[in-house]
């Protein structure tokens, strides 16, 4: 990854990328803390911060979860926390990034980072859970009593 934006890319690539992304993640966890892991971590969190935001945008061109809030405005509730629990979650993930950007030695700090990166994947994984139940919802709840 050469770190430059490529607006480009579809909603597909950025999906297949963070899925990339966070397998590298997991296994640098399960690595002893050296300063090698440190470096390929950094890394690592850079590329998702650079997509996670990228992606967003993506989804948000046409109004976030617009295909939803068309069928059911009154879900809009809904829909902007999504929104802004994936705002949340590139801003957590940021602070982590940075915690391992700090002076402090990555062994001081290893055990307790590791433990906050598996939290933050325990909370990106249920945010699309949140929203493809959601959109699975809109596009299955059938209004009206048919034909």
């Amino acid at each position: 990854m050469n770190g430059l934006p490529r607006p480009n890319r579809t909603l597909e690539e950025f999906t297949s990328l963070e899925y990339i992304l966070l397998g590298d993640l997991r296994d640098l966890l399960e690595e002893e803390p050296s300063e090698q892991t440190s470096r390929w971590l950094s890394a690592v969190l850079d590329a998702l911060l650079e997509a996670l935001p990228q992606e967003l945008a993506l989804k948000s061109e046409e109004g976030y979860l617009e295909e939803v809030l068309c069928d059911h405005p009154h879900w809009e509730p809904q829909v902007e926390r999504l929104r802004s629990e994936y705002v949340r979650l590139c801003v957590w993930l940021e602070e982590l990034r940075d915690r391992l950007y700090s002076r402090s030695p990555f062994d001081t700090i290893a055990s307790r980072l590791r433990y906050e990166l598996r939290e933050w994947m325990t909370a990106l994984h249920a945010y699309h859970r949140h929203e493809t139940r959601l959109l699975q919802a809109s596009v299955n709840l059938e209004v009206g009593g048919g034909d």
